[in-house]
């Protein structure tokens, strides 16, 4: 199963050429892992930081920028976990608009104690909603 999110390019993502300057997409991809949190797997990240006391950081990011985001551009995100470590969560994402690739990328999160910054299992009730957005293997 994949998560989905949109948002919309605006001024503040574009450089002066008129396209998404490259570091944005981080940003948007960030939001949109928070969001896969909030509304994919009920944990937000504001309870998980000031109730359980863990982090998401990312720990490895790769991106392939295929084709330019312009503003005003509706952009569709695709986020799909395909692995699941004892810590860690490997994923794939997409960013779309108008029937084209704009972005590939792969990214590592790992959770975290915030008060040790070591790693930490996944709390089981967030691995088991993780775990349904895994695909099946056929």
């Amino acid at each position: 199963m994949t998560f989905r999110t949109t948002g919309q390019i605006r001024s503040a993502h574009i450089d002066d050429t008129g396209i998404v300057f490259y570091p944005r997409y981080f940003e948007m991809l960030n939001a949109a892992v928070e969001d896969w949190f909030a509304r994919g797997l009920g944990a937000s990240f504001n309870s998980m930081h000031l109730d359980r006391g863990i982090g998401v950081p990312t720990v490895q990011l790769s991106a392939e920028l295929e084709a330019p985001s312009t503003l005003g551009e509706e952009l569709t995100i695709l986020l799909t976990p395909g692995r699941i470590g004892r810590s860690s969560c490997c994923y794939d994402a997409v960013f779309t608009a108008r029937g084209l690739v704009r972005l590939r990328a792969t990214g590592t999160l790992v959770c975290m104690n915030l008060e040790t910054r070591k790693s930490e299992p996944w709390p089981e009730d967030i691995r088991k909603r993780m775990t349904q957005y895994l695909l099946p293997i056929v």
